[in-house]
């Protein structure tokens, strides 16, 4: 499992240097400075449900009805996918 430090790097003499975070990241007090997975799941899931209802509009040809649904499908293939990663045990 990776530290929760924040360290960078010094290029010139690779050597590591601790952040500060109160300094760099002020909301990881409160706890803000993560990603939370359950809003990119359910963002993920909304933009796959707006590009199939993209599909119903004035358009004659076929080939953007199967662009928005291939793109809406591998959407919700990495969103299928992450979920049943994340429920495996490590």
């Amino acid at each position: 499992m990776a530290a929760t430090e924040l360290e960078t790097t010094d290029s010139d003499r690779g050597v590591l240097i601790p952040v500060d975070t109160a300094a760099e990241v002020p909301s990881a007090a409160w706890g803000w400075s993560g990603e939370s997975r359950r809003t990119f799941q359910i963002a993920g899931w909304v933009v796959a449900v707006i590009l199939v209802a993209m599909t119903i509009g004035n358009h004659k040809g076929k080939v953007e009805d199967i662009f928005l649904i291939g793109f809406a499908l591998a959407i919700a293939g990495i969103l299928i996918r992450d979920s049943i990663q994340r429920r495996k045990p490590r």
